[in-house]
């Protein structure tokens, strides 16, 4: 079944474009989850780097991506300029105009145009992080421009419409999901580039009463609890482990 990592832009201190009290990073959120129900709605496995207003640097997003084990990979925000009011539209960016990356960037700006958005096309964006260190087809698209009142409109009035209109551009490019007959999902609580140091991480969350492993990837070590046949299952035992102070990240097998 494809995966598809979900980034809300931005997220705690870090507000994104401001205009008029609104705030990028809610707008990307607010995004991120609607259009992942959508693609969970037609039974593909959703990721998200963020589903509160946390911040995460550029960088942590991109290993958060990469050790999630997910397919595909797309970056939510909104686009800003410096006078208010002067330029609206749609435009998605990636590292460079190649493969299935540019065919997931067309079709979701192809889809967002019949929302009503302008096509502002598709960009290289060679200096982004989220797209230069994430290791599967990745594209940030740029919802609007949160400084031009046409745009802002468009996105409070047909937000679902828009959800839709990106999880549609994604669908079209993964294809259909397929039947998985065994998942299992655990919770990872850190990665250790010391199997020493993952090991004692590992001992610490056994005396708290938690089941888990540590499992070698790449040249790290991550920590990971529990073992769920269901996506749901393993999330609400994340919001344990948070309330727990676990930095944590929903992976699958």
């Amino acid at each position: 079944m494809p995966s598809i990592i979900l980034d809300a832009g931005h997220g705690g201190y870090d507000n994104g474009a401001v205009y008029n009290n609104r705030r990028e990073k809610d707008d990307n959120l607010n995004l991120a989850l609607a259009v992942g129900q959508e693609l969970e709605n037609n039974g593909y496995e959703v990721i998200y780097t963020r589903t509160e207003d946390v911040y995460d640097s550029p960088g942590q997003k991109a290993r958060i991506a990469n050790a999630s084990g997910g397919d595909y990979f797309v970056s939510l925000h909104r686009n800003s300029s410096p006078n208010p009011n002067t330029y609206s539209g749609v435009e998605t960016l990636l590292y460079d105009d190649n493969g299935v990356k540019a065919e997931l960037a067309r079709n979701i700006n192809e889809k967002l145009a019949e929302v009503g958005f302008t096509d502002l096309g598709v960009r290289e964006r060679k200096d982004l992080t989220v797209l230069r260190r994430t290791q599967m087809p990745s594209v940030l698209v740029e919802t609007g421009f949160i400084n031009t009142d046409k745009d802002n409109s468009l996105f409070d009035e047909r937000f679902h419409h828009i959800a839709q209109a990106i999880a549609g551009g994604i669908m079209e490019t993964v294809g259909p999901p397929e039947e998985v007959l065994e998942k299992v999902y655990r919770v990872q609580v850190g990665l250790y580039n010391s199997f020493n140091r993952a090991q004692y991480a590992l001992m610490q969350a056994v005396e708290k009463g938690y089941d888990g492993d540590v499992v070698p990837w790449k040249n790290y070590y991550a920590v990971q609890l529990g073992e769920f046949d269901t996506l749901d299952e393993a999330r609400a035992f994340e919001q344990e482990l948070r309330r727990e102070g676990y930095d944590t990240l929903v992976v699958k097998d």
